[in-house]
């Protein structure tokens, strides 16, 4: 009986334990860059176990980028944000694909991509804190 009456009534979520409303790209970023160094650090190893352990943080470190992107476009850009910025849907879509891609691949030019998409989103976020 007591839990029922001390259970949540109702459950949230957000990118962090509390929605503390700070937003930053350079979150994805750092993430975007640790893949394309691992990339890179892939190419010049020839030894299978350091192989295996780079694809695994690069898997990981792409789809924290994916998730860093993701929360910008779904908790901070609002609607007068994709107004101003028309492209900002296809742009932010391009970066999720581009972070997919690098995670899937061990060539440093989907790392590089990933990061010149975010970059564009800087510049269009860093706009918005002008506003």
């Amino acid at each position: 009986m007591f839990s029922r009456l001390f259970a949540p009534k109702v459950k949230v979520s957000a990118h962090c334990d509390l929605p503390c409303g700070v937003y930053d790209p350079a979150q994805a970023r750092i993430e975007a860059e640790s893949v394309k160094a691992v990339q890179e650090k892939y190419q010049a190893n020839e030894d299978p176990d350091f192989r295996t352990r780079a694809i695994i943080i690069k898997e990981q470190r792409a789809e924290l980028a994916k998730h860093h992107i993701s929360v910008l476009w779904s908790d901070y850009f609002k609607p007068p944000h994709f107004e101003k910025y028309p492209e900002l849907h296809q742009l932010i879509n391009d970066a999720l694909k581009a972070g997919s891609a690098a995670k899937a691949s061990n060539d440093p030019k989907t790392g590089e991509k990933l990061l010149e998409l975010i970059a564009r989103i800087d510049t269009i976020f860093w706009e918005t804190k002008k506003a």
